[in-house]
């Protein structure tokens, strides 16, 4: 078993001429969007990302196990490869991706952290990136501590939302891409209403874009847009 995983969010949009298709070829599009999914990681999921925001329609969320320095070498050309038929229809919007490791913050392993293997997933998700400022890694280990167990601390307040947190300094433009699965949205709104009240708010540098999606299971989760 991997004690590491790539977890690939392809943030997508579907193109004009998509839309422009009979419902039978956006049907056969739609299939063949479905079918990209088969083999290209040991798990994928699809949430509507629509009408939640005007710019993005999908996230094809997909887990990896890193198991040797290829995994993600060879993850992306499975993933372009699988998307590449669909270019003309389908248009990346953005791309968050990182990998999980233990936190230096909290030792052991949650039993609020999500597993991304799990073929059945909450109603929502939330996905953004995250960088924190530069004064943040100017503090001690003991100050930084102290703030992270606040933060823990609201977190454990909230046992029903899970959390992921994937780590990509120096590999995309923010630092982590946090990752939230929730069942209520409102009572998830409150959680971070509360953390947005901890001591160490003013060191978060950037955390937007924020989308907030939908799951259904495939290959139901296609289905509104035939």
């Amino acid at each position: 078993m991997a004690d590491r995983f790539l977890n690939h969010f392809a943030v997508l949009a579907f193109e004009p001429d998509f839309h422009r298709l009979s419902p039978e070829g956006r049907a056969q599009t739609l299939e063949a969007l479905r079918a990209a999914t088969d083999g290209l990681a040991e798990a994928a999921h699809i949430h509507a990302v629509s009408p939640a925001r005007a710019d993005a329609d999908l996230i094809l969320w997909s887990a990896v196990a890193v198991r040797n320095e290829d995994a993600a070498a060879d993850f992306f050309a499975r993933f372009n490869k699988a998307l590449a038929p669909l270019r003309a229809f389908v248009r990346p919007v953005n791309m968050l991706w990182g990998f999980t490791r233990p936190s230096q913050y909290h030792p052991g392993k949650s039993p609020q952290v999500l597993d991304p293997m799990e073929p059945a997933r909450k109603r929502y998700l939330v996905v953004y990136p995250f960088s924190k400022t530069a004064d943040w890694y100017m503090k001690g280990l003991e100050a930084r501590q102290g703030m992270m167990n606040e933060h823990i601390r609201v977190g454990k307040e909230f046992p029903d939302v899970t959390q992921l947190l994937l780590y990509c300094t120096g590999l995309a433009d923010q630092e982590f891409v946090v990752v939230y699965e929730t069942d209520d949205l409102p009572r998830f709104s409150e959680l971070v209403t509360a953390l947005r009240s901890t001591d160490g708010r003013p060191y978060t540098l950037r955390d937007t874009p924020i989308y907030t999606a939908v799951w259904r299971p495939l290959p139901d989760a296609l289905d509104q847009w035939r």
